[in-house]
């Protein structure tokens, strides 16, 4: 009797033994998935599915291209209710840093990718490539009570450099001029400085606005103030000059902009890491069709000849 329950001991031990190492076994195989799970949602971003099986991806940068990336967003996901599509603004710059950094699946910009910015993000294993979406103008505007109803370059840029500061020195009235300019994370702010100051530096009293917004709200309430916009952000609050850069004065026009006649026209980017994939191909060639086109024109900016 005495052996037979040191026998049933013994065996009680080994099973409680092997329940314990089984036990210990699954642990370590979870904990393994767990970090493997957190790993991988920290490299650069894939379209992303929900448990509920909705998938989605992120955009962010241009602040001229935020109204339009909005308006093709909430059609796309109007067609396509499992799908989300998060759209941020901040810069141009911002969003090709945050492309580099594997933060975003899109970035949007107002300008061409610097060469710096591709070194970057080649180092960092990213491929920026280069869809243009649409097109745009700048337009420079001022007050509607102020009487100057155009500028030549040379005007413009004196005004942008320093070297103008009173309206009556470009036809206006003897009153100081109000220089507001975007921040330099702005591809608006790096496309006006290439094509209009040509090497010169903005003037160190300009007003920076950190979005086009914060330009029209201070210059339709400042008569002496003076500023450049994406035509979408044109409305009744502000007045567009015609800009002379040597050709003749032209206005900021659809029919200008895309024949080149009107200066300062430029085009507006997706860059994506490779060529679009998924479901960030789905959206480009959503914004590209003929329906997402269409949202171009509604938005104020003009599509892309196909």
């Amino acid at each position: 009797m005495v052996n037979n329950l040191k026998t049933y001991t013994v065996l009680t031990l080994l099973v409680l033994g092997l329940v314990f190492l089984g036990i210990g076994c699954t642990g370590n195989e979870n904990g393994e998935s767990s970090q493997a799970g957190e790993a991988s949602s920290d490299a650069a971003p894939e379209t992303r599915t929900s448990a509920a099986g909705s998938q989605s991806i992120t955009l962010k940068g241009s602040d001229t291209v935020l109204p339009l990336a909005q308006a093709e967003a909430e059609e796309f996901m109007l067609e396509n209710s499992d799908k989300s599509i998060t759209v941020t603004g901040g810069g141009s710059g911002v969003g090709i840093t945050a492309l580099i950094d594997g933060e975003v699946n899109i970035a949007t910009a107002s300008r061409e990718i610097k060469a710096e910015e591709i070194e970057t993000a080649q180092a960092n294993g990213i491929n920026p490539v280069e869809t243009t979406i649409a097109y745009d103008g700048i337009s420079v505007v001022v007050n509607p009570e102020n009487p100057v109803s155009e500028l030549t370059f040379d005007q413009l840029r004196g005004i942008y450099n320093g070297t103008i500061s009173n309206w009556k020195d470009v036809g206006g009235e003897d009153l100081k001029i109000v220089v507001i300019s975007r921040d330099s994370s702005s591809g608006t702010y790096e496309y006006f400085k290439e094509e209009v100051l040509q090497g010169d530096e903005y003037r160190p009293d300009a007003l920076t606005q950190p979005a086009t917004g914060g330009i029209v709200g201070e210059v339709s309430q400042n008569p002496n103030a003076i500023g450049y916009i994406g035509v979408a952000y044109l409305d009744d609050s502000v007045k567009a000059l015609n800009l002379d850069a040597g050709n003749g004065s032209e206005a900021p026009t659809s029919e200008n902009i895309l024949s080149g006649a009107y200066p300062l026209s430029r085009a507006l980017y997706f860059y994506t890491n490779g060529e679009p994939s998924g479901l960030t191909k789905e959206f480009t060639d959503f914004v590209l069709s003929e329906t997402g086109q269409s949202l171009v024109s509604e938005v104020g900016y003009f599509p892309v000849e196909r």
